[in-house]
């Protein structure tokens, strides 16, 4: 509290409670503007290997949903009525190095809140930390731990520097990393510098991520398993990992067992230059093992036997495959641009992220130089959620998902306009100002549109 006071002495003291609880506490997964496995190295650098490190965060986000028309509600839908949420998130990153090019890394975690209409009633929900949240009780647990091993495999050096989960020292330029432990998948996978942190920047589920990833991961978004990447010095580099599910659809116990249930995925990353600025793409195939309900088994079972269609009678083990790819680049000094198209195949129920099926997502993140604010950024990103044909069938008639179900369906596809201004008012914290837009909501043409504005105020050292 001493810290923030001298860092930013004209914020008013009320303040201080808020935003350094969850440092006091300590707690979670940063959903990470600084690389939480692999660094950017710096190259023709080096830096003196550092021995432990330790970071906090802390996040709250309020959010407030206006009144929206709706011909009809359901079970799971979004509420019509005026709402407000919050969601407030603690992390502490506590690194150690154990060996040459051994780290392991520990991340306690804190959080709670109170989420828009109970956490329904959409595809693209409106804030990414409130999965972590457990209700208006402060909740702790751990968030990571996990071992990571570099191997020199030759090349240049460069140096990388020291961040939350991430030691200063330096590495080689061609280099195999393999991760062990707990971790977020969004650490090692389908990364993206302008919409991958909803601490930071964008906070929808669908521009954060693949929306159509149904990632391995506990309620909370974490799991456990290994990953194993490889770093090529002519620009590319590749990563494959298996990683827990849990027990049941969006649980927070995970099966620990790699083989009856777990979610497979690899990536492809291709570094390239375009403007004249190096920009990347990633390329992300995904194979889910676990006991899934079937949409089109539960219909044909209900037209049996006159009744509503329920995920839950026809669930076995099943797979569910789909593939994603990721552009980020930067067009100046300034100004860059993101997108994001992803598919998976729709048969069986979403398991552990949002219930997407298609998706397409891009914008552009504007820093604050050109107004004498160049720590202070701007964003702008539009998203086209889809559903398949068997999952819009079922909720037609009535079935509920865990996150949908609004009795009936008009299917539309969802569209989401979201944009964001965040304000660095002093080192180490920001104040944003986000609103999101929201066109069929839960894809139902016969419901909103929906409006969200919200306040986040983030504190990190």
């Amino acid at each position: 509290m001493t810290l923030l006071r001298q860092r930013c002495r004209w914020l008013p003291a009320r303040l201080f409670p808020t935003l350094l609880l969850g440092a006091l506490a300590a707690g979670p997964a940063w959903a990470q503007r600084a690389p939480v496995v692999q660094p950017s190295p710096e190259a023709g650098s080096s830096a003196v290997p550092e021995a432990w490190n330790a970071y906090v965060q802390t996040t709250y986000i309020w959010q407030k949903k206006w009144a929206f028309p709706a011909a009809y509600s359901g079970t799971n839908s979004l509420r019509p009525n005026a709402e407000k949420s919050y969601s407030f998130t603690a992390t502490a990153f506590l690194g150690l190095r154990l060996w040459q090019g051994a780290e392991f890394y520990y991340n306690p975690e804190a959080a709670q809140g109170v989420p828009l209409s109970g956490l329904l009633g959409l595809g693209g929900m409106t804030n990414g930390e409130m999965a972590r949240t457990t209700g208006p009780t402060l909740v702790g647990y751990n968030a990571r731990a996990f071992l990571r091993q570099t191997i020199d495999l030759g090349g240049e050096t460069a140096a990388v520097a020291s961040e939350a989960n991430q030691l200063a020292g330096n590495v080689a330029s061609r280099r195999m990393v393999v991760t062990v432990g707990k971790v977020a998948m969004g650490d090692i996978f389908d990364e993206n510098r302008y919409a991958h942190d909803p601490r930071n920047d964008f906070m929808n589920w669908a521009i954060i991520t693949h929306g159509a990833y149904d990632y391995a991961a506990d309620a909370r978004g974490y799991s456990l398993g290994f990953a194993a990447e490889y770093f090529d010095p002519a620009g590319w580099a590749i990563r494959a990992g298996r990683f827990a599910m849990p027990k049941e659809s969006n649980g927070l116990p995970l099966d620990p067992s790699l083989t009856r249930q777990h979610g497979d995925q690899v990536e492809l990353e291709i570094n390239h230059g375009l403007f004249g600025r190096p920009g990347t793409v990633r390329f992300l195939a995904f194979r889910n093992k676990a006991g899934m309900g079937s949409f089109r088994a539960s219909l044909d079972l209900a037209a049996a036997t006159g009744t509503t269609p329920d995920l839950a009678l026809t669930r076995q083990t099943r797979y569910k495959t789909g593939f994603g790819i990721n552009i980020e680049q930067p067009i100046s000094d300034e100004l860059g641009a993101f997108f994001r198209g992803s598919w998976a195949d729709g048969k069986s129920e979403t398991f552990s992220y949002a219930e997407i099926d298609n998706s397409i997502a891009g914008g552009i993140v504007l820093q604050g130089n050109r107004w004498g604010r160049a720590n202070d950024r701007i964003g702008a990103a539009l998203v086209r959620n889809g559903l398949s044909r068997d999952r819009r069938d079922y909720l037609a008639a009535g079935g509920l998902g865990f996150f949908l179900g609004d009795g009936a369906l008009n299917y539309r596809p969802e569209q989401i306009l979201e944009t964001f201004y965040a304000a660095q008012l002093c080192k180490g914290f920001t104040v944003s100002l986000n609103y999101q837009y929201i066109r069929n909501p839960a894809y139902n043409a016969d419901r909103g549109p929906v409006n969200v504005a919200a306040i986040r105020l983030h504190a990190e050292y």
